[in-house]
């Protein structure tokens, strides 16, 4: 007797959890492993999106994750589906992205047994998510799913991964009827008798109970919550302050419905402000507070830093970039990012937008216009010389800073920006201003290269209505280009201008110098506007100073309809960012 009712299989079973979790898009390479999860969500309503790459699914669902604040979710076949998945998880594990993987597995009773792509996959994935699950029977599927959705948003956010073997996925007749095949025609005799008595128990293991489970709805997650006295405790340093500087960084993102208040708490505390990752344009692009250069110096010279959801690795040389008697606060979801490399005289453990709308509503502060004013004149004076660079001529194509000025000419005020790539990519930091909160997506602390397609993919479903840019270098455009054919296939305009100087420059700047060699950092100067029409979308071409405005428009509009633009940027080397390599 099935124990689930005919029309119904595991991927009905997943699905409903999809449905019931407010899933809205499923992005997916397709495979035969887990065709009943892709077939069930398309018939209730999710949109399935198939890209050609299955690190570009991943990359999908975490921008999704980011800009909507519900859970992005990919599904990917077994073996090499799931592998190729790895750099994603691994990004968003340190990105700190809630997002769902299901990834197909060989059927319970052949693994290990050499069955096609049977690879130990919960090893190869466990270092790089925040948690890894094994289905092994049908009424598992939901409390599983289920489950990955509460523990990918709990205290630190990150990725969960759940295995689904193809046999707790497909119809259970047809499960029977391929197990019963592998026992038919046997010869009699105890040992067959005894095989196919196990591999009936073990079917009917499988499905027992499958009938009883059904999706419900999620369960609230609580955010955690910083202690009222540590509160107390900073707004009284905080008074004492002559020379504040407030770091916010992705991590204050993290609840997407909460960046209006955030943006309310930091602007009610008037410090004069840095914004760095997925904080980028949380005040708008010209909130008298917000600061855009020198901020090393500003480190050094204030007498108190708050670093909310920002930690001292890399990017603020390991807490160096503080100077040593500065009165440092850092609120963090994490407690390993809170001490690292640098201990703070206030440790807040706790959400740090939450941390800052209280400290916001708890008191009067002292002003500090003086402070900012010196501070913004300084900003003022390298706004000038970015100008001034960006107005020369450049040797060999256009002047990357030129380009990148022209560009945030062009932005729309409900745009979003992708970062994708080194040299030209961080040039355009220095000039772009984001017009809003969550329309600046970056990698992150693992400064992957090719989330460009997949960050792109996400945040043109996720706000339809947005102008969605991305912003390649001539190396990181290599990842991810195909998928020109993606965009192209579901209707999907997106802008994409490439910064071609025909290397890798941020290497080669440092390693011709350094080693006097430019092995592996040459590359063509590739006509990536004829790849692009090749595989469907609007190839351009952006060679003469006097049409980027011309050119850029057209991208645009092409963008509107419908159609992904490709702008193949030919733009000349500068020493703009020489020395800016992270170790």
């Amino acid at each position: 007797m099935p124990c689930l009712d005919t029309d119904m299989h595991g991927g009905d079973l997943i699905a409903d959890v999809l449905v019931h979790q407010r899933v809205r898009f499923l992005f997916t390479l397709c495979g035969g492993h887990i065709s009943p999860i892709l077939v069930s969500a398309k018939a209730r309503g999710i949109r399935v999106v198939d890209t050609r790459h299955e690190v570009t699914a991943v990359f999908a669902a975490d921008a999704v994750a980011r800009l909507t604040g519900v859970p992005g979710v990919a599904a990917v076949t077994a073996g090499p589906g799931v592998t190729n998945t790895v750099t994603a998880l691994k990004n968003a594990q340190m990105a700190q992205s809630p997002l769902v993987l299901l990834g197909g597995a060989t059927a319970t009773l052949l693994r290990g047994r050499g069955a096609l792509q049977d690879v130990d996959q919960m090893a190869t994935v466990r270092p790089h998510v925040k948690r890894a699950m094994r289905v092994s029977r049908v009424r598992d599927l939901v409390p599983v799913v289920e489950t990955a959705f509460r523990a990918c948003r709990e205290g630190v956010p990150g990725p969960v991964f759940v295995e689904c073997p193809v046999d707790v996925l497909y119809p259970e007749d047809l499960v029977r009827e391929r197990y019963d095949a592998q026992t038919s025609g046997r010869a009699d005799g105890l040992v067959e008798h005894v095989r196919r008595w196990y591999v009936g128990r073990h079917v009917e293991r499988l499905f027992r109970g499958a009938e009883a489970v059904r999706a419900a709805d999620p369960v609230p997650v609580p955010t955690p919550q910083p202690a009222e006295a540590h509160v107390r405790r900073a707004a009284s340093l905080l008074s004492r302050a002559e020379r504040p500087v407030l770091l916010v960084g992705s991590q204050a993102l993290s609840s997407a419905t909460e960046a209006p208040a955030l943006a309310e708490a930091v602007g009610a505390l008037g410090i004069p402000v840095y914004l760095s990752g997925m904080a980028r344009g949380l005040l708008g692009p010209d909130h008298a507070l917000q600061l855009r250069h020198n901020r090393k110096q500003a480190l050094r010279e204030a007498d108190l830093v708050l670093l909310a959801g920002v930690p001292c690795d890399f990017r603020l040389d390991y807490g160096r970039h503080i100077g040593r008697g500065v009165v440092l606060i850092s609120a963090n979801r994490s407690r390993g990012e809170l001490m690292r490399n640098r201990r703070p005289a206030l440790a807040v453990s706790g959400a740090p937008e939450l941390f800052l709308r209280a400290l916001a509503a708890s008191g009067e502060r002292p002003g500090w216009g003086r402070w900012l004013q010196a501070l913004r004149a300084r900003d003022a004076v390298r706004e000038a010389e970015i100008l001034e660079r960006a107005e020369a001529q450049t040797v060999g194509g256009l002047n990357p800073l030129g380009v990148c000025r022209a560009i945030e000419k062009a932005l729309a005020e409900d745009s979003v920006i992708v970062a994708d790539g080194g040299d030209f990519v961080s040039t355009a930091s220095y000039v772009l201003r984001p017009r809003g909160p969550l329309s600046w997506l970056d990698p992150g602390p693992f400064g992957t290269l090719g989330i460009g397609a997949g960050f792109a993919l996400g945040a043109r479903l996720a706000r339809p209505d947005a102008e969605v840019w991305i912003l390649y270098g001539d190396g990181s455009v290599g990842y991810s280009l195909t998928e020109a054919d993606t965009f192209a296939r579901h209707g999907l305009g997106v802008i994409a201008v490439i910064g071609n100087d025909a290397g890798w420059t941020e290497i080669a700047r440092e390693q011709v110098e350094v080693l006097r060699d430019d092995v592996g950092t040459v590359l063509a100067p590739t006509s990536y506007e004829r790849a692009a029409e090749g595989l469907g979308a609007r190839g351009l071409c952006l060679e003469d100073p006097a049409r980027v405005d011309e050119v850029l428009a057209r991208a645009r509009a092409l963008a509107r309809g419908g159609r992904p633009a490709y702008v193949n940027a030919r733009i000349g080397r500068t020493d703009f960012r020489k020395g800016a390599i992270s170790m």
